[in-house]
């Protein structure tokens, strides 16, 4: 550093800062005269949908015919269907270890609520077989996995299959 840069640098203070030439442009200050070259329109042209304020047009390929309209329909949303509540026994083990769950006691959903492994009871409990198990743990659920049950019985617990209370097929039934 030259003698001059140094004795810059020791007296830098922040209102002493400041960016690079051309690092920041000024605002386009619209609708401030015509002299400023952006008044009257504003640089948004004449008349016309994006002449007006809040527009945007979504989806509009300028005359060409828009893609969703392009691609076939596809599938349905099936009304009734059964919404799950998935659970992981990885998560199942880290709520053992935090003493969230007794593993001596059947865990059904209501125990699962109360850990806070699911947020509420939907039409059932799927168990999955993410993570690992080593707990003995005796599991009420409504669906599990191959891997998941396998997982379960080799750690030395069991698991119930019960069937959902309120399946899709018996909701349909009910609203007709």
């Amino acid at each position: 550093m030259r003698p001059s840069e140094l004795e810059k640098a020791k007296h830098m203070r922040l209102n002493n800062l400041s960016d690079k030439a051309g690092a920041k442009r000024p605002a386009k200050r619209v609708g401030r005269g015509m002299g400023s070259g952006l008044g009257r329109t504003g640089g948004r042209g004449l008349k016309g949908q994006k002449s007006r304020s809040g527009v945007a047009v979504a989806g509009f390929e300028g005359g060409q015919m828009p893609i969703y309209r392009r691609l076939p329909k596809r599938g349905f949303n099936k009304p009734n269907r059964a919404r799950w509540n998935e659970l992981n026994i990885g998560r199942l083990q880290a709520a053992v270890d935090a003493k969230k769950i007794d593993p001596k006691k059947p865990v059904d959903i209501d125990a699962l609520v109360a850990a806070g492994l699911v947020g509420r009871k939907l039409d059932g409990v799927r168990l999955l077989a993410k993570g690992e198990l080593t707990a003995k743990v005796s599991l009420v659920v409504n669906h599990a996995t191959k891997a998941a049950r396998d997982a379960v019985e080799k750690a030395g617990g069991s698991i119930e299959i019960v069937e959902p209370k309120t399946s899709g097929s018996e909701k349909a039934e009910e609203s007709k």
